[in-house]
C-alpha cells in the first residue's frame, strides 16, 4: 500500500499534468464563447421569431365566426319549448366574417415586422458589449498578470536589497536606517502585489463568468491595440450602424408602424353575414344576409386623437434616435482622442522613459561598485525604475480597455 504523502504526490502530478494539457484561452476563443453561452441572446432570438410568426398571422383576414341558434322559441302556452310547433320559430345557422382592409393588414404586419428587426439590433447591440466586456475582462487579467510579473521582479531585487543591508550593517558599512528603509521598501511591494492580486482574481472571475471556462485557466497570445478600424473623419455615418443607434432607429420605425396603423384605423371595417333559416314542416326555408358598419359618431375625439397620439409618438422616437446618436458621436471622439493620447503617453515610456530609468539604474550601481555611492541610492534608483515600468503597465492596460471599447462597437464578424 502507498503512503498517504505518496498518494499526494501522486493526486499533485496528475493535476499538474491536466494543467498543462489545458489549452490556452485566446482573446477570440473567449468571445465566441460568450457570445454562444449567452442566454440573452438567445432570449432575443426568440422574440424576433415570434414577432416575424405573428407578422404573418397578422396579415391575414380574421377568422370567419359560425353562427347557430334559435329564433322565436316559445317559453309558455300548450307548444313552449317545442322547435317546430310554431309557425314563427326557426332555426338559423350562419357565418359571419369581419372584412378587415388590407391597408390595416399591411400596417399590422409592418408592426411586427419592425419588432422583429428591433429584436435583432438589440441581438447585435448585447453581442456587441458581451464582446467588449469579454474582451475587457481578458485583457484586464492579461495586464494584471504582468504586472504581478514585474512587482515579484522588484520584490526580488528588494530581498537582495535587504541582504545587502543586512550585510552592510553587520560591517560597519551601512546604517540601521537603510535597512529598515529596504525592509519597508519590501513591505510596500507586497501589499502592492496583494493588491493587484485581488485584481488579477476579480478580472479572471469576470471572464469566467462570461466564458464558462475555469477561474485559472491560462491566456494565450497577446492582443495588437495599436490600431484601430475607426475613421475619425466619417465618424458619425459609422455611427449611424452603432448597435445602439440602430435599436433606437427600429424603434422609430415601429412607431412610425404603429402611425400608419392608426390612420389606417380611421376606416372603419365592415362585417357581412350570412344565414340560413328553417321553419317547422311545411314553411319553406329562408335565407338572411346583412352588412354591418360601426359609426364613428367621435371620430375627432377617438380616431383623430389616437392618430395624433401615435405621430407625436413616432416624432418622439425619431428625435431619442438622433440625440443618442449625437451622444455616441461625442463619447467616441472622446474615447479615439483618450487612445490616441494613450498610444503617444506608451510610446514616451518605451523609447524614453524607461531607457532612461535603466540608464539612471545603471550609473548608480557603476557608482556603488566604485565605492562614490551609497546603498541607499542604489535602492532609490532601482525604486524609481520599477514604479516607472509599473506606470507603463498600467498605461498599457487603461489603454487597451479604450481600445477594447472602440473596437467593439459593433459586433465582430460571424456574430451573432
Amino acid at each position: 500500500m502507498f503512503s498517504p504523502f505518496i498518494w499526494r504526490c501522486l493526486a499533485f502530478g496528475c493535476a499538474l499534468a491536466f494543467a498543462a494539457e489545458a489549452p490556452a484561452l485566446t482573446l477570440a476563443q473567449a468571445q465566441q464563447r460568450a457570445v454562444e453561452r449567452s442566454r440573452q441572446l438567445a432570449a432575443q432570438g426568440h422574440a424576433a421569431d415570434a414577432a416575424r410568426d405573428m407578422a404573418v398571422a397578422a396579415a391575414q383576414l380574421p377568422d370567419p365566426v359560425l353562427k347557430a341558434g334559435v329564433d322565436n322559441l316559445p317559453v309558455s302556452g300548450a307548444d313552449r319549448y317545442r322547435i317546430g310547433a310554431d309557425s314563427m320559430t326557426m332555426r338559423r345557422i350562419g357565418v359571419m366574417q369581419e372584412l378587415t382592409s388590407s391597408d390595416k393588414r399591411r400596417w399590422r404586419a409592418a408592426r411586427f415586422e419592425s419588432e422583429a428587426a428591433r429584436s435583432k439590433a438589440a441581438a447585435e447591440a448585447l453581442a456587441a458589449n458581451i464582446q467588449r466586456d469579454t474582451a475587457i475582462a481578458w485583457l484586464d487579467r492579461y495586464h494584471l498578470e504582468r504586472m504581478k510579473a514585474e512587482l515579484a521582479r522588484q520584490a526580488a531585487l528588494a530581498r537582495d536589497e535587504i541582504a545587502a543591508a543586512e550585510a552592510a550593517y553587520r560591517g560597519g558599512r551601512g546604517t540601521q536606517s537603510g535597512l529598515l528603509d529596504a525592509r519597508a521598501a519590501l513591505l510596500v511591494l507586497e501589499d502592492r502585489a496583494t493588491e493587484l492580486g485581488q485584481q488579477a482574481r476579480n478580472a479572471a472571475i469576470m471572464l469566467a463568468r462570461w466564458t464558462g471556462e475555469p477561474v485559472d485557466v491560462a491566456l494565450d497570445g497577446s492582443v495588437d491595440t495599436g490600431s484601430i478600424a475607426l475613421d475619425p473623419a466619417n465618424l458619425e455615418a459609422t455611427l449611424e450602424h452603432h448597435p445602439q443607434v440602430a435599436v433606437l432607429t427600429r424603434q422609430a420605425e415601429l412607431a412610425q408602424a404603429e402611425a400608419g396603423l392608426a390612420r389606417a384605423n380611421r376606416s372603419a371595417d365592415w362585417t357581412v353575414e350570412v344565414a340560413l333559416q328553417q321553419r317547422g314542416p311545411g314553411y319553406p326555408g329562408m335565407v338572411s344576409f346583412g352588412v354591418s358598419v360601426p359609426l364613428q359618431w367621435d371620430r375627432d375625439q377617438r380616431q383623430e386623437r389616437e392618430l395624433s397620439a401615435r405621430l407625436s409618438m413616432a416624432g418622439q422616437a425619431q428625435a431619442e434616435r438622433d440625440e443618442a446618436l449625437r451622444e455616441h458621436v461625442a463619447e467616441i471622439r472622446s474615447q479615439l482622442a483618450d487612445w490616441q493620447t494613450g498610444r503617444e503617453r506608451i510610446a514616451r515610456y518605451e523609447k524614453e522613459v524607461l531607457p532612461l530609468a535603466s540608464a539612471r539604474t545603471e550609473a548608480v550601481l557603476a557608482a556603488y561598485r566604485g565605492g562614490k555611492a551609497g546603498l541607499v541610492e542604489v535602492m532609490a534608483a532601482r525604486r524609481s525604475e520599477s514604479e516607472q515600468r509599473l506606470q507603463a503597465l498600467q498605461l498599457e492596460r487603461d489603454n487597451a480597455r479604450t481600445w477594447a471599447q472602440l473596437t467593439y462597437i459593433q459586433p465582430a464578424k460571424g456574430h451573432p
